[in-house]
């Protein structure tokens, strides 16, 4: 590569962008450091992101102000009971030229149609409408009249729920949340953070945020994610945590068995990998490591985990059982070849 030529992206590139997001989310948002940090991994990994938290604590501030940081386009869309298909893909209308007299038919794009989509209350819709994103989220690409539309990239759905209000809520599939990379749970913030937040709001003045990146800058740290080298020690141990959720499976761990329904899929795996990569670029660094994969457990895991009678019944989440996975999962090689689990897949 001579001198003239531009370098390619580095760690150093999307580390500097990662700080700058962060820095104009915090003059609006309060706290929440953890939150925002799986939304931009969910972004640099093209994933899609599922919030969770009670009313009140910013979840859609915080979307709305991310999309303008990232100078993309931005659609919000409530959903509501009476929410139909064709208000989130778009519908095909009649349209006649006064002059001619001839009728067309025209394509009305409705708001999938952007690069940052909020789906607000996404449970509050029955699933007939749930499923209108699942191309989408999927395939980048929607069919509306037997025509197949793309989606412009970058694409990310963020949707947000409560948790504690089901009447006239409608629970996610299964497939629906399989297709969201990460559930982040939104917490109430510190008495520190609360103070803050309270005299922000009640004041004059409000804040605003300027744009930090574009279309083509988001799409080359993309890029840079997925070439970013990881360790084929960290891709065995990704898959022997996700496999060790797996009921009724040879690789499964005892922890599966007496606590779980059903387990994690391979998309799990894949998350797992990606967003560990973003997360090293995001702390400066060109490797990953086992933290990184440790730390996205969780928000990767929580709502892949179908939990059983007993287990609800003791009170127990999801985070718990996956607690008990990672203590259950050997972090070494030479441990996983001494696992009776995986002995004929490392053998040698």
């Amino acid at each position: 590569m001579t001198h003239e030529e531009t370098p390619p992206p580095d760690a150093e590139r999307l580390c500097a962008t990662a700080t700058r997001i962060r820095e104009q989310l915090a003059r609006v948002i309060v706290g929440q450091d953890g939150v925002i940090d799986l939304l931009m991994i969910a972004l640099f990994c093209r994933g899609h992101c599922l919030l969770e938290g009670a009313p009140g604590l910013a979840k859609t501030l915080l979307i709305s102000t991310l999309a303008k940081t990232l100078g993309l386009t931005f659609s919000r869309i409530q959903f509501t009971p009476d929410l139909m298909p064709a208000d989130i893909l778009g519908t095909e209308i009649i349209e006649e030229d006064r002059a001619t007299g001839r009728r067309d038919l025209r394509f009305l794009a409705g708001p999938i149609f952007s690069h940052v989509i909020l789906a607000d209350e996404i449970n509050r819709t029955p699933p007939k409408t749930q499923a209108a994103l699942l191309e989408a989220m999927q395939e980048r690409q929607v069919t509306v009249g037997r025509v197949r539309r793309e989606i412009g990239h970058p694409f990310f759905v963020l949707a947000t729920q409560n948790p504690i209000e089901q009447e006239g809520t409608y629970p996610l599939p299964e497939a629906q949340q399989d297709r969201f990379m990460f559930k982040a749970i939104v917490r109430y913030p510190t008495f520190a953070e609360e103070i803050e937040v309270a005299q922000r709001t009640t004041a004059g003045e409000t804040a605003e945020v300027e744009a930090v990146s574009d279309v083509e800058e988001m799409i080359a740290l993309q890029k840079l994610v997925r070439t970013t080298p990881v360790g084929d020690d960290l891709v065995r141990y990704a898959v022997a945590l996700v496999r060790g959720s797996r009921v009724g499976e040879p690789d499964a761990a005892p922890e599966a068995a007496t606590r779980l329904a059903w387990g994690a899929g391979p998309r799990a795996v894949q998350f797992l990998i990606l967003g560990a990569k973003a997360r090293a670029l995001m702390a400066g660094r060109p490797c990953v490591a086992i933290e990184d994969l440790q730390t996205l457990a969780k928000p990767v895991l929580r709502h892949r985990l179908l939990l059983n009678f007993q287990t609800e019944s003791e009170g127990l989440t999801a985070d718990d059982v996956i607690d008990g996975l990672l203590t259950a999962t050997p972090t070494r090689d030479e441990s996983l070849r001494d696992d009776p689990r995986f002995r004929g897949v490392l053998a040698g």
